[in-house]
């Protein structure tokens, strides 16, 4: 048979649409032609999937073979659909049956001996094809990241040669078994390593327990990147789907090897980062800071030392959960829930307001300094805490409770809030607000003057709300309370 079609997947942000490689032979000079859009090194794997298929002991056809890769209207790059264009060129010539071709979809880079080299994007191809109901052909490296999708038939191969074999039914391979190995936990620093900090320690189970976003503001040396880097210990597991969704971002942003899978990422980029490596970007667009954040802790340590239009950035992200980069060409959608930790100094030597008595920056030094942030921005932070110097005497001892010990309670808030709304309690809606967050009267008017005293912004109230909801939750109320409300505002800085 001279027409034969293999299945194989692209990589388009964290998606992986179908894509399908069409192989005619035909009468004529002996030559290759790529179309559907293939870029440059799509175009070199003709060179490739010749020396890989004569280097295999297998016939070449010495023919004229067309290859359309479809859709046509979608653009074509990496290694990825080398494996795909040398088995169509097989099955059109008649070394594979093109029968078995229709239920397997294939995924790899061939060298000029025949051997499979491993890609990224595999786990998104993984669950797509599981989906459609299909086997997945991967190089020996990438199954077992392609066995994270649960269900899915995966065929681990290792030679062009032995792909052939199997398919012709000669030496068939075993579908892959999962040996575990991405599903190694590492222990996240405990809550009880910081000294003292009660009331620091206090947003932080409030942080935790409804996904608000947070900043501490405080002199150098008080705990604020220590106690950052502890919150990723107090939030629930993730589930099934959140842990897939997570995977699969750092398999098409090429981190390798994919250990750790389940455990809820903690991204702390340096100050000198440019907005597209927070929000993601490149002529092939690849996933930032805050997409590979997604479902976890991004820490922003030192925030005025940010350039103030990347953080500008942040501001959609933080209300839509997503980040969408737009090309000449593309429009790239990448998820974007993350919950936002930041930390800053009050002025710029560090020391306004300490006891010490050690700064010396005029009130336009800290004004200047201060104003690095703008208002929209700070207004999407929920909890505003000034950490205070504590006592310097050297004790190692653990202090307060144990982030496992957190983490318990944590977990029941939250699993009480998915109960009652389906989603933390910082992401409620504004429809959501009005169902769980109702105030009796005298409430309400306290709340509003007490807004109006701090000149909050709507969207400002609206998180001291959702904050109250949550200090509702961690005791167990099912009313929101005038000391509920009254704690929230001390999160929460007048303009």
């Amino acid at each position: 048979m001279s027409l034969a079609l293999v299945h194989s997947r692209a990589q388009v942000g964290v998606l992986a649409p179908a894509v399908s490689v069409e192989t005619h032979l035909a009468n004529g000079l002996p030559a290759l032609t790529l179309v559907g859009l293939p870029e440059a090194t799509v175009k070199e794997s003709k060179d490739r999937v010749r020396s890989a298929i004569v280097n295999s002991g297998l016939d070449y056809p010495a023919r004229r073979i067309t290859q359309n890769l479809a859709p046509a209207d979608l653009p074509k790059d990496g290694g990825r659909y080398d494996l795909a264009i040398a088995l169509g060129i097989l099955a059109a010539n008649g070394q594979v049956p093109v029968a078995v071709l229709e239920a397997v979809e294939c995924l790899g880079e061939l060298a000029l001996s025949g051997a499979l080299r491993p890609v990224q994007g595999v786990l998104p191809a993984a669950l797509a094809a599981r989906e459609a109901g299909r086997a997945l052909v991967v190089p020996r490296e990438n199954a077992e990241e392609a066995s994270l999708a649960s269900g899915l038939v995966v065929y681990a191969v290792g030679h062009l040669q032995e792909l052939v074999a199997h398919l012709n039914g000669q030496l068939p391979l075993a579908p892959y078994a999962a040996q575990g190995l991405l599903l190694e936990q590492r222990p996240y620093p405990d809550l009880n390593e910081v000294q003292g900090q009660v009331a620091a320690k206090r947003a932080l189970l409030v942080a935790a327990a409804g996904a608000h976003n947070l900043l501490f503001t405080g002199p150098p040396g008080t705990g604020k990147t220590l106690l950052a880097s502890r919150l990723p210990g107090l939030l629930p597991a993730l589930d099934e789907q959140e842990a897939l969704e997570v995977a699969a971002i750092r398999s098409v942003s090429g981190q390798a090897p994919l250990t750790c899978w389940p455990q809820r990422p903690f991204r702390h980029p340096h100050h000198s980062a440019s907005g597209p490596a927070l929000v993601g970007g490149g002529s092939r667009p690849q996933p930032g800071e805050i997409t590979l954040a997604h479902h976890g802790v991004l820490f922003l340590d030192e925030l005025p030392e940010f350039e103030r239009r990347v953080l500008e950035v942040l501001r959609e992200p933080l209300e839509s959960g997503e980040i969408v980069v737009a090309r000449a060409r593309d429009r790239v959608r990448f998820p974007a829930r993350f919950q936002l930790v930041a930390a800053m100094n009050p002025c710029p030597c560090g020391y306004f307001g300490d006891p010490s008595g050690r700064c010396r920056c005029s009130p336009e030094q800290i004004q200047r300094y201060r104003n690095k942030l703008s208002g929209p921005l700070l207004d999407r932070i929920d909890l505003h805490l000034t950490v205070a110097r504590e006592s310097t005497a050297l004790n190692s001892q653990p202090s307060g409770e144990s982030s496992a010990t957190v983490a318990v309670r944590v977990a029941e808030v939250r699993e009480l809030q998915q109960r009652r709304q389906g989603c933390a309690n910082a992401f409620l809606d504004l429809k959501g607000l009005r169902r769980h967050c109702p105030l009796p009267a005298v409430d309400q008017a306290w709340l509003e003057s007490a807004c109006e005293r701090l000149n909050l912004s709507l969207r400002a109230a609206h998180r001291l709300l959702k904050v109250a909801r949550t200090l509702a939750d961690l005791e167990g109320c099912e009313a929101i309370g005038r000391a509920h409300l009254a704690e929230a505002l001390q999160y929460r800085p007048g303009s």
